[in-house]
């Protein structure tokens, strides 16, 4: 059992949620210094032009022409919606607040995959996603409910667009590796983000240096590193299973909160942030979140050139 969790799939999730839990409260300094357009925009051009400088020295091939409509569905809501919304909804919507919200993007995914990628949803997959979710309204409620908001649903509808890339990104990565899928789709959301353009050329004079340093942090790390591991991991697990540790994500924010921002987690967030660990632990001991060797051949990804795979 250690050693299945210390494999390199399974460490990849784990970096993962460190990655994306760790942009909620950097999204907190970056917009009140940047503004929302701007940030969303630097943020995914940060992303794309670390990932195309890449892109040669670790061979990414051109996506095949067939590819490019799906490509572009991963590049307007992974990355270009996700990020506007997100930054959007976190105006007024507390950290913890959003990223309960966004731990709900697994249950859109997963009932994608069930429909269309024909992946099997077992009782304990439903079970543990139940105690998981409600192991993460613990941890955002602790300090009380203040009901959902229009800001709310905003975070609402950032968690629903990137459930669609969790679901459209699947396809992708039988034939490409992760780090060409994140690449694709990053390329193609700051492209697709181009309207903000003039906004973040408005926001930039002004900006101070802590939003700015905020803002080359979430494209390198959560967004162009976090998709890379992302899509390694996503590609060697049942959709089920790699969505799941998203549930992760709102214990771990609190972590980061705390040591970046000095947010000290609620006695009760500690509680839910178990409940949180025992539902992954019952998804990921379903039959349906079995080992990739269980995986039909055509759910894995195709046989290419060994240096292009990531790490």
């Amino acid at each position: 059992m250690n050693q299945h969790l210390a494999s390199p799939r399974f460490l990849a999730l784990a970096g993962t949620v460190i990655l994306w839990a760790s942009a909620f409260p950097a999204i907190r300094v970056g917009v009140d210094g940047l503004g929302v357009a701007a940030l969303s925009f630097l943020r995914l051009a940060v992303a794309a032009v670390a990932l195309a400088v890449v892109a040669p020295f670790a061979r990414v091939r051109r996506p095949r022409r067939r590819d490019l409509p799906l490509i572009a569905l991963c590049g307007a809501t992974g990355m270009t919606a996700y990020q506007a919304l997100l930054n959007w909804g976190e105006v007024h919507v507390e950290a913890g607040t959003a990223s309960l919200l966004i731990a709900a993007a697994p249950v859109f995914s997963v009932l994608l995959g069930s429909t269309f990628l024909a992946e099997r949803v077992t009782r304990k997959v439903l079970v543990g996603g139940a105690v998981a979710l409600g192991g993460t309204a613990m941890v955002t409620l602790a300090d009380g409910a203040s009901g959902f908001t229009a800001a709310s649903l905003v975070v609402l509808a950032a968690a629903v667009v990137q459930g669609v890339y969790h679901f459209a990104s699947k396809p992708l990565l039988r034939h490409y590796t992760g780090l060409e899928v994140a690449t694709y789709a990053m390329i193609a959301g700051t492209v697709l983000a181009l309207p903000l353009l003039p906004a973040t050329a408005r926001a930039l004079p002004h900006a101070p240096f802590g939003a700015l340093a905020s803002t080359v942090f979430l494209g390198l790390l959560p967004s162009a590193l976090g998709f890379v591991i992302w899509g390694y991991a996503v590609a060697r697990l049942p959709l089920a299973t790699a969505t799941a540790a998203l549930y992760l994500v709102p214990l771990v924010a609190l972590l980061v909160s705390f040591a970046w921002l000095g947010e000290a987690p609620h006695p009760v967030a500690l509680v839910g942030g178990a409940v949180t660990v025992l539902g992954v632990a019952l998804i990921n001991r379903s039959k349906g979140a079995g080992a990739d060797r269980r995986r039909p051949a055509a759910d894995r990804p195709e046989p290419v050139r060994a240096e292009v795979r990531t790490p």
